[in-house]
């Protein structure tokens, strides 16, 4: 049995810790609200642009379509980007990502396709690089959601896929639903799913005349909406991860205080008998003299 000693500095270690997690827990609270705001405020201007390229393409078919709309006419070479956070302490956050991930590669694989991941984010690199190592072909960190930080990850897939090493890209992240709800979840980002994206919008029978043409525009809006895709997905994580950081260090709180209030209880009866028995001692040698 621990000494008395060792039980004091026990407790006074999980103090410590407790500490510890409730300051993160309140960090990752500030921190939520902003993630949030930024996550949300990104949709409508994703919806938006999926709108306008789903109205685009409706007057686009044939040779003159662009690739990134409908793709190179195969589906045997893909690319899986795969986007987490830097960090970890966020419960099950990370892995739920990894574990979509692994199911989309192991359904492809399993069909026969050649698959290549691109990864964004160490917890991602840290937990695929065992299994999937050899199918890297590039690694990027998370940092912080920008244009400047999705735009190096849109050039380096629209790269692959214009020199004709891929066919479809697909994207796993967390979708950001409420503090207690991150929802891992695979997109298809080449070719473009125009009806997916967004509803077209309504003309109201009118014809529009663009210029340049549908083709031009949509040269132009693809490649744009692919870095607003992948940005919007950096923005989810980033959200997703804090409230899951701060739902896991309040649990990380409440355990502590628990396991303090065990040991205390354990610590205050070996205390206690520790006193009965020198007591006890005490009295003996009394009675003895």
């Amino acid at each position: 049995m621990a000494s008395l000693k060792e039980m004091r500095n026990r407790i006074g270690s999980v103090k410590a810790t407790q500490k510890i997690t409730k300051a993160m827990q309140m960090v990752a609270a500030a921190k939520l609200r902003r993630s949030q705001d930024a996550a949300q405020n990104a949709r409508p201007y994703a919806q938006r642009m999926a709108s306008v390229i789903a109205n685009l393409a409706a007057g686009v078919s044939g040779d003159g379509a662009p690739k990134l709309l409908v793709g190179t006419g195969r589906s045997d070479r893909h690319l899986v980007v795969v986007a987490t956070s830097d960090r970890g302490m966020a419960g099950g956050f990370n892995t739920a990502i990894i574990r979509a991930a692994r199911e989309k590669i192991n359904e492809l694989t399993g069909q026969g396709k050649d698959v290549k991941l691109l990864v964004v984010g160490k917890k991602a690199r840290d937990q695929l690089k065992r299994q999937y190592g050899d199918r890297f072909v590039a690694v990027f960190e998370a940092g912080v959601p920008s244009m400047a930080a999705a735009q190096p990850v849109a050039d380096k897939i629209t790269e692959l896929f214009e020199a004709g090493e891929i066919d479809v890209v697909t994207l796993a992240f967390s979708r950001f639903q409420s503090v207690v709800s991150q929802v891992p979840t695979v997109t298809q980002l080449i070719p473009a799913q125009v009806q997916g994206g967004g509803a077209t919008i309504d003309l109201k029978g009118a014809a529009y005349e663009y210029e340049p043409g549908e083709e031009e525009i949509l040269e132009t809006l693809l490649p744009r909406n692919l870095t607003v895709q992948v940005l919007s997905a950096m923005l989810e994580n980033q959200a997703g991860f804090y409230a899951a950081q701060m739902t896991a260090m309040d649990n990380a709180t409440r355990n502590a205080g628990d396991m303090i209030a065990s040991l205390t209880l354990q610590y205050n009866r070996s205390r206690q008998a520790q006193i009965t028995k020198e007591l006890i001692e005490i009295i003996s040698g009394a009675e003895a003299l």
